[in-house]
């Protein structure tokens, strides 16, 4: 994933977003959009005029009624009286008077002023001496008028949208301070030049409002004018004095210096910038680029925009409070983009590492995931697989890859199967000894075929290994393994390190018999007329200090290819006869199989070594057997038979062990001094459904019955399957579904038990 997918990478994109939301807010662009949404959220609650503040129109009608305009100012001589007697507390004129007019009526009017108990204001401005100069000319009263008034400044600064948002606490007109008509209004205070924002959620039509000329005449109520401000301006269209604003629209000045005195008089609005809204943000990206899934994703997103604008209403509306907003959202919107790049990278990545027949990782999987961690990598090369396909169809053949992949970690307890090729799967393990010892349990568990929408499919494996996570090598090595029809072939790396290891571990093998490292523990085999356990399988157990436990399949063939298995099989047999006489002593009547390793037979030292272990220690007859394998007897049949029937003669029994896997004939079977005959598990456990698996153990049974054999069946794992053996008169039944192999001090008790075959516990466990 790269810097991206790292905790700094995640930091990193918040950082950048942070960055430009801080440069980006500064735009103009970001202005007129912060602008927009303040005006949005100004409208979600709107709020009434306090009352204070009055406006008298000069408006269409009284222009109308006049006929002329400018008005002569005996007219406002007239207002200023009607509004002192009303007894208004303030008259605030936003009208100019810069130019005298009649005598007669700038005296009046001056009079009145001079007069009046309520305190007049009058406007002053600036403005640029022309479109391209920056030379401003201060506009006052006429000095007649300014002798018993206040000057106040009318000045206004439209944004560069032409749209008026703010007004100015005070300017400066020919060289004095003056406070704006809104902060003289309100008794406000603020420095020459600030300004400060108009609360455009007071909605102006619930501002008093009076026609000039029913002020004039005295058509008024005089009570709603005692103690309030009354402005004075124009609102006649033709007159102009017109801005734009937001929400509102197009609106007189007077209005806007009323609302702003409103806002004012409300305490005002109260700025606190960008930062705290863009602290809050920064919480929601970190949730943002954490997100993991589209629907994560766009939660998180709309969930932040949602706060973001809440908390704006709630600031606005509750504390009276601006947040700017824009760069919290370009935050989230950068975030949330960066993410949404990410998830679609990830999941194309993960896409590209998916087989898609199978949906198992692919090698591209095994190049970023699996080899980083790989000293050593197993492959199965799928034998015939052209010809499985072609029997259930390429559509099928996704299905087939994924349940054989489940039988390999189920057998083996791998954790993750790549699809490395179209015939070959892949894993990996960090010791090659355990890797091997994993294609024997998958050997093992693929004698039961699979099963594909009701078509059972046989599988045959060869295996590979290489080191250093190098699939090409591992997968050439198990093409040459598949060639040359072994189980397995290792890469020259792999092989040199697993004969390194097997030389170690044989090394080991005499200490670990002296130190209490070997044990042997029992599997039951079921007598099916008793329904008791009446003879047990010895199997030996090496628990290694570093290595762990060991299965047998790792250390008994180096144990026979390095000459050690005589010392081994000696042990085992002392140890087993050993516990037959504990046993014996208990009141534990069983009979107990030792297996002996094809190269012993034809063996005189153990022959021997064995006979006098037997004769010194004294073991009951016919309560130990001896087990071999059919490839026993292969090489020299006449010796093998010579050397049985001196254990014959000892009283020992002698059972053949996987039978039906070899060459054997009904001459073998009568040569040998047999006592037993054991069916292969392969036939066995799927005998009860599988035609030919039946027909083979009926057969077998009989024709070991015929010769006075009894027959064992193995690798019954399933209830079905120990009932078929009982149907067809098996003698015993050994596997899973029985029990699995036991100490000794755990073997006694379920002998003893009244009917071992139903102890589910020890079923369940051993399954």
């Amino acid at each position: 994933m790269g810097v991206w997918g790292t905790k700094f990478g995640k930091w990193s994109i918040v950082i950048v977003s942070l960055c430009l939301a801080i440069v980006g807010g500064q735009t103009q662009s970001a202005r007129d959009t912060e602008n927009g949404l303040l005006a949005v959220t100004a409208q979600l609650q709107k709020s009434a005029a306090s009352q204070n503040v009055h406006i008298v129109e000069v408006d269409a009608d009284s222009i109308a009624t006049i006929h002329q305009f400018p008005w002569p100012r005996e007219h406002y001589a007239a207002l200023v009286r009607q509004l002192d007697a009303a007894g208004a507390r303030s008259i605030v004129f936003d009208i100019e008077f810069s130019t005298p007019s009649a005598f007669e009526g700038d005296v009046a009017f001056a009079e009145a002023m001079a007069q009046a108990n309520a305190s007049i204001v009058m406007p002053t401005f600036s403005q640029s001496a022309s479109e391209q100069s920056e030379r401003q000319l201060d506009t006052l009263p006429i000095p007649a008028f300014r002798e018993s008034t206040t000057l106040a400044s009318a000045s206004v600064k439209p944004d560069a949208d032409a749209r008026l948002r703010r007004m100015f606490y005070g300017t400066i007109t020919d060289g004095t301070p003056r406070p704006s008509l809104s902060a003289q209004i309100a008794g406000a205070r603020g420095a020459v030049g600030t300004h400060f924002p108009i609360d455009f959620s007071i909605d102006p039509s619930t501002i008093p409002r009076h026609s000039f000329t029913d002020i004039e005449n005295g058509n008024f109520d005089s009570s709603a004018i005692a103690g309030k401000d009354v402005l004075v301006g124009a609102t006649a269209i033709q007159l102009g004095d017109r801005y734009g604003v937001p929400i509102h629209g197009v609106i007189p000045g007077v209005t806007i210096h009323a609302l702003a005195a409103e806002t004012l008089i409300a305490g005002g609005l109260n700025e606190q910038g960008w930062i705290p809204l863009l602290l809050g943000s920064i919480l929601f990206a970190l949730l943002v680029i954490g997100a993991k899934s589209y629907r994560r994703l766009t939660l998180t997103i709309v969930g932040g925009f949602l706060t973001l604008f809440v908390v704006q209403a709630v600031a606005y509306h509750g504390a009276a409070t601006i947040l700017e907003i824009v760069p919290a959202l370009i935050i989230l919107t950068i975030t949330g983009t960066a993410q949404i790049i990410r998830i679609a990278r990830a999941e194309l990545r993960a896409k590209s590492q998916i087989d898609g027949e199978s949906s198992l990782p692919n090698a591209f999987a095994f190049a970023r995931t699996g080899k980083a961690n790989a000293q050593f990598v197993g492959t199965a090369f799928i034998k015939d697989f052209d010809s499985i396909q072609t029997v259930l169809g390429k559509d099928k053949s996704g299905s087939f890859i994924r349940r054989l992949a489940e039988r390999l970690q189920s057998s083996a307890g791998i954790s993750t199967i790549f699809r490395a090729d179209a015939r070959i799967l892949a894993w990996t393990h960090s010791d090659l000894q355990a890797l091997t010892e994993q294609f024997t349990a998958i050997e093992k568990a693929l004698r039961k075929p699979i099963d594909i929408t009701g078509r059972r499919i046989d599988v045959s494996l060869a295996f590979g290994v290489a080191t250093d996570g190098d699939l090409a090598a591992a997968s050439r090595a198990a093409g040459q393994a598949a060639k040359t029809g072994k189980v397995w072939h290792a890469h020259e790396d792999a092989e040199a390190t697993l004969i390194e290891q097997r030389i170690s571990l044989m090394g080991e093998l005499d200490e670990a018999i002296t130190s209490g490292q070997i044990a042997v523990h029992y599997q039951p085999k079921l007598r099916l007329s008793t329904n008791q356990i009446e003879s047990v399988e010895a199997l030996v157990r090496w628990q290694h200090p570093t290595r762990g436990n060991l299965s047998p399949d790792t250390f008994i063939p180096l144990a026979e290819e390095t000459n050690r298995i005589e010392l081994l099989t000696l042990f085992v047999l002392q140890q087993t006869i050993k516990d037959l006489r504990e046993w014996s002593d208990n009141d534990v009547a069983i009979s107990a199989a030792v297996n002996i390793s094809a190269t012993l037979i034809s063996s005189e030292s153990f022959v021997t070594a064995a006979e006098r272990t037997l004769c010194e220690t004294g073991v009951p007859r016919d309560r130990l057997i001896f087990e071999i394998t059919e490839s026993a007897t292969m090489h020299n049949p006449d010796l093998a038979a010579r050397n049985l029937m001196r254990f014959r003669d000892l009283g020992v029994e002698v059972s053949m062990d996987d039978y039906g896997t070899g060459q054997s004939t009904l001459s073998y079977l009568q040569l040998l001094p047999l006592t037993e005959l054991k069916i292969d598990r392969t036939f066995v456990q799927n005998a009860h459904v599988e035609k030919s698996d039946a027909l083979l153990v009926r057969s077998t049974i009989q024709l070991a019955h015929s010769l006075g054999l009894r027959v064992v069946g193995e690798g019954v794992e399933e209830e079905e399957c120990l009932a078929f053996l009982r149907e067809v008169e098996c003698d015993y039944a050994q596997g899973y579904f029985v029990s699995k192999p036991l100490k000794t001090d755990e073997l006694v008790p379920l002998v003893k038990s009244r009917d071992p075959a139903q102890k589910d516990t020890t079923i369940a466990e051993a399954r």
